[in-house]
C-alpha cells in the first residue's frame, strides 16, 4: 500500500503534531470560528458540506464552523472533492491502495469506494500521480482526525469543473452514499486577489444560488460576473450530490476573506463553511 506524505505540512499548517493539534484547537475556539470544540449536538441531517483549504491561519477558523456542525454524527467515509491547482495527472481522478499521511497518523482511502465510482462514473480515473502535490483535499483531513479516530476518505480532484462533470461526479456519489454512511466535503476557496468589499460583493451573489442548491445559476453567475473560486466544480458536484440525496437547502454558517482575519484588504481571498440539509 502507497503512502501518501504531506504536500504543504509546515506550509499550510504545522508540521508538528503537537502544534498542529495545537493549531487546530485555536482555530475552532477564533473568534471568526465557531468558538466550541467539538462535538457538537446537532441533530439535524447534514449531508455534505464546503469548506475552505487555505492556510490555518487564513481560513481555518472559517472551516471549523462546517466540521463542528458535522462532528456530532460519525460517518464511515468522507467522500473529498476539490480542485486539482497543479494540473497535473488526470482531468477527474481517484485513486486507491494508499494511506495518506498527516503528522497526526495514517487514513487509509476506501479502496473499494474508489474502485466502484471509477465504474459508475465516465470521467472518474484511479490515478494516485494526481493526488501527490494538492492541497486542497490535505488540508482537510487533519481537522477531521482530532474530531474523528476511525474513517475513511475517497479523495476526488477535478481539472475539469464544468458542469457536465460536476453533474457526473455528483451522481457517481450518490451510488456510493446509498451503500455507505457517508459526509461529502466540497472543498473551495471564493474570490481570490481582489479588494475586500469586493470580494464580498461577489461570493454573496455566488453563495446566494448555493444555498438554494441552483447549480443551473451558481454556473451562470459564476461566468456572468467572473468569480474566481478556485473549486467552483467541487461545490457543484457537492451541490448535486446533496440535492440527490434528500437535501432542500444549504445554509450559510460563515463567511469571512483572510482581510477580515488578517486586517490587509487591498488583495483577500475569501472564504466560506456551508452545510447542505
Amino acid at each position: 500500500m502507497q503512502i501518501r506524505t504531506p504536500a504543504v505540512a509546515g506550509m499550510f499548517y504545522p508540521s508538528e503534531k503537537k502544534e498542529l493539534k495545537k493549531s487546530i484547537k485555536e482555530c475552532f475556539l477564533h473568534k471568526f470560528g465557531p468558538g466550541k470544540i467539538p462535538p457538537s449536538n446537532i441533530k439535524k441531517k447534514i449531508f455534505g458540506v464546503i469548506c475552505p483549504h487555505a492556510g490555518y491561519m487564513y481560513s481555518g477558523p472559517i472551516a471549523c464552523h462546517s466540521f463542528y456542525a458535522i462532528s456530532s454524527d460519525m460517518p464511515e467515509l468522507f467522500i473529498i472533492i476539490g480542485p486539482n491547482h497543479w494540473g497535473i495527472g488526470s482531468s477527474v481522478a481517484t485513486m486507491k491502495d494508499c494511506k495518506w499521511n498527516t503528522p497526526l497518523g495514517d487514513v487509509e482511502v476506501d479502496s473499494e469506494a474508489a474502485e466502484e465510482i471509477s465504474h459508475i462514473s465516465k470521467i472518474i480515473d484511479v490515478d494516485y500521480f494526481s493526488h501527490t502535490r494538492e492541497h486542497s483535499l490535505e488540508v482537510q483531513i487533519p481537522i477531521m482526525q482530532e474530531m474523528y479516530s476511525d474513517f475513511k476518505i475517497l479523495p476526488i480532484s477535478m481539472i475539469n469543473q464544468n458542469k457536465d462533470a460536476a453533474k457526473d461526479i455528483g451522481l457517481a456519489i450518490v451510488k456510493i452514499a446509498e451503500k455507505k454512511k457517508v459526509m461529502i466535503i466540497g472543498s473551495s476557496d471564493f474570490t481570490h486577489y481582489e479588494q475586500n468589499e469586493f470580494a464580498h460583493e461577489q461570493d454573496m451573489a455566488l453563495i446566494e444560488p448555493i444555498l438554494k442548491l441552483d447549480v443551473k445559476k451558481f454556473y451562470n453567475i459564476l461566468e456572468d460576473r467572473n468569480v474566481s473560486a478556485c473549486g467552483y466544480g467541487a461545490i457543484a458536484a457537492t451541490m448535486i450530490a446533496c440535492k440527490e440525496l434528500g437535501a432542500t437547502k444549504g445554509e450559510l454558517l460563515k463567511y469571512a476573506t483572510s482581510g477580515d482575519i488578517t486586517g490587509d484588504t487591498s488583495s483577500v481571498v475569501g472564504y466560506g463553511s456551508i452545510v447542505f440539509t
